[in-house]
């Protein structure tokens, strides 16, 4: 079975070597970052930033959008404005990039962390809902953890690999439980739940634009909001927080150095130019990816769920579970044969920082750990092995 799920992606992405993720250059990139480099603009200040954040609110259907350095950043602020005190408690999915309870814990909280759903790979909401009628109290208008005694503040649903979490099912927890909503769609840009973007559901939402996201400023991310007050916040909290004045600097609060580089943002409205051409191709990669599959047992590729518009950011592979002894020699046998693949992240629970940290059952979370292994997703593989750019039109 190793042999053949080795000659089935190599059916779809060729005989070279290849990566997890590139990004792909098709279109202004060179033109607005010399512009940058011409005028000087490269830092903080200039057109791009500005227009970056006017592109990113329009595509999403966010008022606002707040770009940032990276997607922790990112998080870390909206956490911070969703209300997170020193001492708070998070739920956060076990099965997630650190960066996620990183930034809890980047605002001296405790993650708290919960199971998933097999189905969409995000926070099962009606395990969370059974979990949370059964360990905390409500308590003048606070969720409290009835072991620990700190308050819930906030549930961050990640959409895992660009497919989307149940959202209303976490909206519903969320106003039942006096919780406030906070979506990590770090890997979810393109993506919909229902007809509307992920990270517009929440009082705030985050994007990532690392350079192995669908599209990329080289680093950055983005905080959504449709707040215009917590918008202002945003953008106060991540320039220093410094007072408007044609040369004095006066700040009046402890911030932080976020505001994503001029030179970051032509780059990123470059891209975003393409994005429909990038996600088609994305969504092609996919259709080809699961043909190719179609014949072996004992493996499925992970879909969108129903009624969602997945950006498939990154095609996975889940193993049968009679079958998840073969993620290791996959793995080996595929990168040995120059196929950058990649298992899921090791649950948050065992990484050293958070083994102490409160947790829910995680036997999904530990089931899909085992099974879930991510392929070759760049969408240059389409392109190029198609010979077209037709996926890149706009």
């Amino acid at each position: 079975m190793v042999q053949e799920i080795v000659s089935a992606i190599r059916s779809v992405v060729g005989n070279e070597r290849v990566s997890l993720h590139e990004p792909s250059f098709h279109g202004n990139e060179w033109q607005y970052v010399k512009e940058c480099l011409d005028t000087t603009f490269v830092s903080s200040v200039g057109k791009f930033v500005d227009r970056f954040e006017r592109d990113l609110a329009e595509y999403t259907g966010a008022s606002h959008a707040v770009a940032v350095v990276n997607g922790t950043a990112a998080l870390h602020i909206a956490l911070k404005l969703a209300g997170v005190q020193p001492g708070d408690e998070v739920l956060v999915p076990a099965l997630t990039f650190v960066a996620t309870a990183n930034a809890v814990a980047h605002c001296a909280a405790t993650p708290h962390f919960v199971d998933s759903d097999e189905r969409t790979l995000g926070i099962d909401p009606l395990k969370l809902r059974e979990y949370l009628e059964a360990t905390t109290e409500q308590c003048d208008g606070f969720c409290i953890n009835r072991i620990t005694q700190k308050v819930i503040r906030v549930l961050v649903p990640m959409h895992t690999f660009g497919h989307p979490s149940d959202l209303d099912g976490l909206m519903a927890i969320a106003h039942d439980f006096n919780l406030v909503l906070v979506e990590d769609a770090a890997e979810s840009l393109g993506s919909y739940y229902q007809g509307r973007h992920t990270g517009t559901f929440g009082l705030l939402g985050t994007l990532s634009f690392n350079g192995n996201k669908t599209i990329t400023t080289g680093g950055g991310g983005a905080i959504l909001t449709n707040d215009p007050e917590l918008a202002r916040r945003a953008n106060h909290l991540t320039t220093t927080a410094k007072l408007p004045h044609a040369w004095e600097y006066r700040h009046d609060e402890i911030a932080y150095n976020y505001r994503m580089p001029n030179i970051n943002a032509a780059l990123g409205c470059a891209q975003l130019e393409q994005l429909y051409g990038l996600l088609e191709a994305k969504r092609k990669l996919f259709d080809v990816s699961r043909k190719a599959f179609v014949n072996i047992d004992g493996v499925n590729f992970v879909s969108e769920p129903e009624g969602c518009r997945s950006n498939y950011w990154l095609q996975t592979l889940m193993l049968d579970e009679d079958h998840s002894y073969l993620r290791d020699s996959i793995l080996q046998s595929t990168n040995e044969e120059g196929i950058m693949t990649r298992p899921a992240w090791v649950l948050m629970n065992e990484l050293k920082p958070y083994r102490d940290c409160p947790a829910m059952d995680l036997s999904v979370a530990e089931s899909l750990c085992s099974r879930l292994i991510n392929l070759p997703s760049s969408p240059k593989i389409i392109i190029e092995s198609k010979g077209s750019k037709l996926y890149l039109s706009v």
